[in-house]
């Protein structure tokens, strides 16, 4: 099995936290902000967890300044241009806090080719994915009972059980990720098993958009449901090595195709142009995700 470089191991673990530490606070923020008040303890909880992961999130962010490749600054899954935004209003409209100051931060990150990976800093990630390991432990356990809770009807929350399934299934591949970088090994994972996750995801997303739109936004959910179907058929060709190929263009095209719907809905919610249930917060998620994918699938092509 081949080992990673301090280079590779630093690089690595620098962009799957700086990815996933902001999608966790997020996951944690939709938590708090979903639950009435009668659920105190779990609204603690949630907004506890979500501070831990804002702090180490912006100790990342002062380690990946240079360190990380121009790509994944490019994709605009760390940050998008209307993140920042997302965050004013979502943060004004339910009262739960965020640190924007990260964004702020992130907004600046510059990639150097000729970065210096030293061994002190290789330290320094060891343990960044320690702490963010230990947290996850704790987001998973809040998350597994959610979801416990809420299917013996005990909690009410306005999150679908399937996106708290959802939202658990991306802490488990988190988590999966560091485990292998903390080996000095990239997660053992194919190429097929990366398309049949997200694109997975993505499928849901659609489903989740469509649910959350009002019946009256018929155009949108219309198009919300044919990108599910997409993604379904796309599931349904079983992906293997003969197909890889094949299944890789096909996720290339519906990716970007929802790439740019939930680019314009994120668009249309900050400007307050579409009836929904849907948070700004949410649309910026879920636009990320697409670009992390989508940087995925052209890195393999």
């Amino acid at each position: 099995m081949y080992l990673l470089s301090r280079k590779e191991f630093i690089q690595i673990s620098l962009e799957i936290n700086l990815f996933f530490q902001r999608i966790m606070k997020e996951h944690l923020f939709f938590i708090e902000t979903s639950l009435p008040p009668v659920n105190e303890a779990k609204i603690d909880e949630a907004d506890i967890l979500k501070k831990s992961f804002e702090s180490l999130l912006a100790e990342t962010v002062i380690f990946g300044n240079c360190a990380v490749r121009n790509e994944v600054l490019e994709s605009n899954e760390l940050v998008t241009p209307f993140t920042l935004k997302a965050e004013e209003i979502s943060s004004e409209l339910t009262g739960a806090s965020l640190n924007m100051e990260i964004t702020e931060a992130e907004y600046d990150l510059r990639s150097d080719p000729n970065f210096n990976y030293t061994e002190w800093l290789e330290e320094k990630i060891c343990n960044i994915n320690m702490r963010s390991m230990n947290l996850l432990e704790e987001v998973i356990e809040l998350k597994k009972e959610l979801l416990k809770s809420q299917l013996e009807c005990k909690t009410f929350t306005t999150l679908y059980p399937l996106l708290i399934e959802h939202i658990l299934r991306e802490a488990e591949l988190y988590m999966e990720s560091l485990k292998s970088l903390q080996n000095r090994k990239l997660p053992n994972r194919t190429i097929c098993d990366d398309m049949n996750f997200w694109n997975q995801i993505m499928e849901e997303h659609a489903e989740f958009i469509d649910g959350l739109l009002d019946p009256t936004e018929e155009e949108l959910k219309e198009t919300a449901e044919e990108l599910a179907e997409t993604f379904e058929k796309i599931l349904e060709e079983n992906c293997n090595r003969s197909n890889q190929k094949e299944i890789l263009n096909e996720s290339l095209k519906a990716t970007e195709n929802i790439k740019n719907f939930k680019r314009a809905g994120t668009e249309g919610l900050l400007a307050c142009k579409i009836r929904s249930i849907i948070i700004p917060l949410l649309g910026d998620h879920v636009l990320r995700e697409a670009n992390h994918y989508l940087r995925i699938l052209k890195e393999v092509k």
